[in-house]
């Protein structure tokens, strides 16, 4: 059933899905911007006005620098009376590689609680299949830093995070699904999500179909293609078949993208820090796409943006793109 745009009250427009014990609102607001940290200063009061539009949900992570500004405008909503309460929201970060160690993932979660000044998360999502050299905090990062990867210890920590509180559920981030197998072979908690590249031209139909199987949540970041990224485009917003479509309907092709990925079953990440942009991405859930037009978006031409170049090495564990997804791009 489709959601009635609310103009009062514009987050009970925005369906949600069970995850755990709470509900996750299927659109949230990335804080994502590279190089990291650059919006900062303005990030407070960009979530806070996310918050007034009606975004409910928010994802930051530790190599975002962006957690303790989140942590404030959460703590400035509360004040302002924007929301009545911390549980309103829903609050995702990651675990960054360098933390992907055993013995570092519960300190890791505890650090990322202390910058946003919560008591727990909502999800911890393991961010990317590979350690680096404990202690180093940058990306682009040195090929001498990387470790070999024991994806079940970490995700073992992973589930300790769970078990202790400090955060309700866990997930991963970029898996393919061959590692996502490797982690359900010994998880005594599996992964509720798995967020990843996905938009029209990064259909992602073999890991979806995975994903759904197994009971995992897909999160698509990059919805629009990464634009405003250092290795995004703009090929997507202009696809003359997103345009068209998006002239029928009297949409914009980004409210086009978006819709097509919510009709897939998929919790979107958008990123604009424009209020109307904001704005606008919010409004995508009154309206559908018809067969042709889905028909139409099938056909267009695939390929990822972001494969995952700085996170090869001669030295392995990967040393090529197509070893690094397994193959499955």
């Amino acid at each position: 059933m489709e959601s009635k745009v609310n103009e009062t009250r514009p987050e009970l427009s925005i369906p949600s899905f069970p995850l755990g014990s709470k509900l996750i609102p299927l659109i949230g607001l990335g804080t994502a911007e590279f190089p990291f940290g650059a919006s900062n200063d303005t990030l407070k009061h960009t979530i806070i006005e996310a918050i007034r539009l009606g975004y409910r949900h928010f994802d930051t992570a530790a190599i975002y620098q962006t957690e303790q500004p989140l942590g404030e405008a959460v703590a400035d909503a509360l004040r302002l009376g924007l929301i009545e309460s911390r549980d309103e929201l829903f609050i995702t970060s990651k675990l960054w590689c360098s933390d992907a160690h055993r013995d570092r993932v519960v300190p890791a979660l505890q650090k990322t609680l202390e910058n946003l000044k919560l008591e727990y998360l909502d999800l911890f999502l393991f961010h990317w299949p590979l350690s680096l050299k404990p202690g180093t905090y940058e990306f682009p990062f040195k090929e001498e830093d990387i470790f070999p990867t024991d994806l079940n210890s970490v995700w073992e920590g992973m589930e300790e995070c769970q078990t202790l509180g400090l955060t309700k559920s866990i997930g991963v981030s970029n898996l393919s699904c061959k590692k996502l197998q490797t982690i359900l072979s010994t998880a005594k908690i599996p992964p509720a999500v798995n967020q990843v590249e996905m938009n029209p031209m990064w259909q992602q139909k073999k890991l979806r179909d995975f994903c759904k199987d197994k009971g995992i949540l897909v999160q698509a970041y990059s919805p629009l293609g990464g634009r405003g990224t250092v290795w995004g485009s703009d090929r997507l917003v202009d696809s003359n078949v997103l345009k068209e479509i998006a002239q029928a309907k009297g949409k914009s092709p980004a409210q086009v993208c978006l819709r097509w990925i919510h009709e897939q079953g998929v919790c979107i990440i958008v990123k604009s820090f424009n209020k109307e942009r904001m704005k606008q991405n919010l409004k995508i859930f009154d309206w559908e796409l018809s067969d042709d037009d889905l028909h139409k978006i099938s056909q267009l031409p695939q390929s990822k943006g972001y494969a995952a170049e700085h996170f090869l090495s001669d030295n392995g564990p990967y040393r090529s793109v197509q070893e690094f997804w397994d193959g499955e791009i």
